[in-house]
């Protein structure tokens, strides 16, 4: 008769249950992407909303309070700008508008999903494999057990 340690024995059982618990968790995580995708097409509509928000300039915008009996008039500075830093502000607004382009193509919830789905099934396939290894050990010393 072959006797096994009890931590084996609590490794074993130790790991089932973490594969176990990445099966399960895993699951609910699709089920609940599968429900809202197909069934709650509303749920992730504030998500989407806030994604959509504008941009706010890169600026503190400040108000000026005018006086009551006066008018101002706009001051007539002239702001000169070297070649350069037209260059650079040109730069800039091609590259902005190649951001603002590109990301009205994405869609962040499908990305979202995308994500998540990827990050489930990385789970499956650790989980899975751990949970079939460790539970088939275990029920191969428990059959071993009784039969002798």
């Amino acid at each position: 008769m072959k006797k096994h340690s009890l931590v084996r024995t609590i490794y074993l059982y130790l790991f089932t249950l973490v594969g176990l618990a990445l099966l399960i968790i895993s699951g609910v995580r699709f089920l609940d992407m599968g429900l809202k995708a197909f069934i709650f097409t509303k749920a992730e509509e504030e998500e989407r909303l806030l994604n959509k928000q504008p941009l706010y300039p890169p600026i503190r915008v400040q108000k000026i309070a005018e006086p009551e009996n006066e008018i101002l008039e706009p001051k007539q500075e002239e702001i000169k700008l070297s070649q350069e830093e037209k260059n650079q502000i040109d730069q800039w607004i091609n590259e902005y508008n190649n951001w603002q382009e590109t990301r009205a193509k994405i869609d962040p919830i499908t990305s979202k999903r995308h994500r998540n789905a990827s990050l489930n099934l990385a789970m499956i396939l650790i989980g899975l494999p751990l949970y079939l290894y460790h539970w088939g050990i275990i029920k191969r010393e428990t059959k071993n057990q009784k039969d002798e």
